[in-house]
């Protein structure tokens, strides 16, 4: 079982009313357990010494946000997000980690704003649970602007880059 699919058990059981799956195949064991608003994963196999816990954010301090951004501008109106050109391709975090925009502290960077981009071009690196994943272009075009600082937590489905098609 990749990665993949376990973060699609984890979509399936968030969307369902199961409060848990377990599933072994060959040695490997998942169990997802899902509690009022998070979701706790636990991955255990004998390739792994120690299997750690990983807790989901709960969606309601997503909703907290637009209220905190209200008050921090003098209780005025919140203000609108910044409008994205229809024309840009949104690349997003396939997963929950840690964003890093090069391979080590002394290598360059995978992409820049401008730089030309195609399918399977590895643009950033997402570290969850001490797993370093590249994150490859699925289209081709230009990069317009990156959207997260280096080396900071992201969430599933969080826009990482724009890109310009090419």
């Amino acid at each position: 079982m990749d990665f993949k699919q376990i973060q699609e058990l984890i979509r399936l059981i968030n969307k369902s009313n199961i409060g848990e799956l377990t599933i072994e195949e060959k040695g490997f064991k998942v169990t997802i357990k899902q509690k009022q608003d998070t979701i706790q994963q636990v991955v255990s196999a004998p390739m792994y010494a120690q299997a750690a816990p990983v807790a989901q954010a709960p969606a309601a301090s997503a909703a907290q946000a637009p209220a905190a951004a209200a008050s921090s501008n003098g209780g005025e109106k919140p203000k609108a997000p910044e409008a994205v050109a229809s024309n840009l391709i949104t690349i997003k975090s396939p997963m929950i980690g840690t964003f890093y925009r090069r391979a080590s502290p002394d290598k360059p960077l995978f992409v820049e704003v401008g730089d030309e981009i195609t399918p399977g071009k590895v643009v950033c690196i997402i570290e969850a649970m001490k797993l370093f994943n590249e994150i490859e272009s699925e289209i081709k075009g230009k990069v317009v602007k990156v959207l997260v600082e280096d080396a900071s937590p992201v969430e599933y489905d969080q826009p990482l880059f724009l890109v310009e098609p090419a």
